[in-house]
């Protein structure tokens, strides 16, 4: 804050908010200079650094109920799709002295968490606003975290992917280790390959449609198990009628098996 002087007690109390994070002075020093500005200011003192900044923080009640409940208002925002509420509590957030990597951060779980495979871009949208505040910072870097949280909330909602990682995990932690069929081993040595690792795998982009129907990669003996369900929204509409095309594909590639087989 060059053209405007600040005394030492002023700069004290900023090192102090800063907390030992370079990054969060550099963005109170910033903040504050705004504020000096907009008040035609010819200098700061440690009264005008309470009155712009420690009130902020104090409003905000960073790690109290309040930093939560509005967290969880963001969240649930998007989650409903909101534009309007989503935009609202991340501006009061900000206004209220919230990390703005904090949030983003957040942003980058609501894209994995609720929205998914419905619309992969809000992932690479989200890491995007996160890197772009890193490099600009307060205030130019919010109109980034701006636009991510509308493109979020407005974007279609999915959390089957998340529901599916639980399922697996548990699934997983429950059924114990499974071994690899043969077919699915890799074969990289002769000995190996007379163990018959490898043996009758079937390469997909060998078989009609690139698809093999009737194979199955699970464990043998594992039952078959479906733990990704898309939903019929985003996306996942068309990742799951290409399942279901799949899925007849494999029922009737095991009837005409079953039926040779008499």
């Amino acid at each position: 804050m060059p053209s405007t002087p600040i005394d030492d007690p002023a700069r004290d109390a900023l090192v102090a908010y800063a907390d030992g994070d370079g990054r969060r002075l550099l963005n109170l020093v910033e903040q504050l200079a705004t504020a000096a500005t907009d008040a035609g200011r010819a200098a700061v003192d440690l009264a005008f650094v309470e009155q712009t900044i420690a009130r902020s923080l104090r409003r905000f009640d960073k790690g109290g109920e309040a930093f939560y409940d509005q967290i969880s208002a963001l969240h649930k925002s998007v989650r409903g799709s909101d534009p309007d509420a989503a935009l609202y509590w991340l501006a009061r957030m900000l206004d209220g002295g919230a990390d703005p990597l904090y949030c983003a951060r957040r942003m980058i779980r609501m894209a994995t968490e609720d929205i998914g495979l419905a619309d992969p871009r809000a992932l690479q949208l989200a890491l995007d606003a996160a890197q772009t505040y890193e490099r600009l910072g307060s205030p130019e870097g919010e109109l980034a975290l701006a636009e991510c949280i509308l493109y979020l909330a407005v974007a279609p909602k999915s959390n089957a992917a998340y529901v599916a990682w639980g399922a697996v995990r548990a699934h997983v932690a429950k059924d114990g280790s499974r071994p690899v069929p043969l077919r699915l081993r890799n074969a990289p040595t002769r000995l190996m390959k007379s163990l018959d690792y490898g043996k009758g795998y079937r390469y997909a982009h060998d078989e009609d449609g690139g698809y093999a129907a009737g194979e199955h990669y699970l464990p043998d003996g594992m039952p078959p198990t479906t733990f990704y369900e898309p939903t019929d929204r985003g996306l996942e509409e068309r990742i799951r009628q290409r399942l279901a095309d799949f899925r007849s594909r494999d029922a009737a590639a095991r009837k005409r098996s079953r039926d040779d087989e008499r």
